[in-house]
């Protein structure tokens, strides 16, 4: 029976037909990711690349389809086959976030898609550049908006960004001016010329500049202090009580693959984020790794999807 499977799925590779899902990969795999290339989110994706070609024996090839805060790669995967042959590389924004941020969705962040596994877990560091603003706490930053509400401005880079930002004005009670930018990048050269007040950063891109000096870390988001930043007191330690705001990066598939097809990506991806290379990768950029399968992914997305909607309305976001 064995032999005669193999046979007949070596004659519709030949013919240009399906092979069979219990083959799964015999083509490379595409994995869409909605951001640029060079980004935090892009140098994690190629590297669970790299270790998934080693897994599956197949290449897996990153393609950037970056916009509408990673809108649109998810729409573009949420429409494909699914056959396990494209594949979504994506932050909570596209799983938790845009469903609030966005007033219609071109796809399904739960039916549209199937959850393959966790990857990694990442905060964000809120940072002034002490050159211009000199405060050494959060405490001091707080005091300095409450003392002169409205005269200072702040910079966000992303989504994220924007409600990290929100929700510390919402539990500290501060009043300050937000300024979008188109990346995180252009924010930071304004913060550090002085023209924004402070900045909530994704750490990957926060841990460079605080190498060179040219700005400080007054606190992290997350819950937990991350490996790169033992010293960075956590929002919620810094005294902004309930304070908790994490990202995490995972991979989906289109709704309804075969089961052997996630199966074995699932497993292929279980073996590249718990090993010791991804671990010291991760850690040495400012992310942690969040080594799980579908059901852990699943949780993550229903948990968060909660919590991002109530810091949402709270601040009143929205985008068109």
């Amino acid at each position: 029976m064995k032999k005669c499977l193999a046979a007949f799925a070596a004659i519709t590779l030949m013919s240009g037909a399906p092979a069979l899902a219990a083959d799964y990969p015999v083509r490379p795999v595409r994995m869409l990711l909605g951001y640029p290339a060079g980004s935090g989110i892009d140098n994690v994706a190629r590297q669970v690349a790299a270790g998934l070609e080693k897994e599956l024996g197949q290449p897996v090839v990153v393609e950037n389809k970056a916009g509408a805060l990673g809108n649109l790669a998810a729409d573009f995967v949420a429409k494909a086959p699914a056959d396990g042959y494209t594949i979504l590389f994506t932050p909570n924004s596209t799983h938790a976030a845009n469903v609030h941020l966005f007033k219609k969705l071109p796809f399904d962040p739960i039916k549209d898609f199937a959850p393959v596994g966790t990857v990694a877990s990442l905060g964000f560091v809120l940072l002034v550049a002490p050159e211009h603003t000199k405060v050494d706490n959060v405490a001091q930053l707080t005091k300095m908006l409450k003392d002169q509400p409205g005269k200072y401005s702040w910079g966000s880079g992303n989504a994220t960004g924007q409600v990290a930002g929100e929700l510390y004005k919402t539990l500290a009670g501060v009043d300050a001016v937000n300024v979008p930018y188109k990346g995180v990048p252009p924010a930071m050269t304004d913060l550090i010329g002085g023209r924004v007040s402070f900045l909530f950063a994704d750490a990957t891109l926060a841990i460079p500049q605080l190498k060179g000096g040219r700005v400080k870390a007054l606190a992290v988001t997350g819950s937990k202090r991350p490996t790169s930043l033992p010293d960075v007191p956590t929002m919620a330690e810094a005294g902004v009580q309930g304070y908790d705001l994490g990202g995490w990066f995972g991979i989906f598939l289109p709704a309804n693959p075969p089961e052997s097809v996630r199966k074995t990506l699932s497993a292929a991806l279980l073996k590249v984020t718990g090993s010791p290379e991804m671990a010291r990768f991760l850690r040495g950029i400012g992310a942690e790794p969040l080594s799980g399968g579908p059901d852990d992914l699943a949780r993550v997305v229903a948990v968060d999807t909660e919590k991002w909607g109530r810091i949402i309305r709270a601040a009143g976001m929205t985008v068109e």
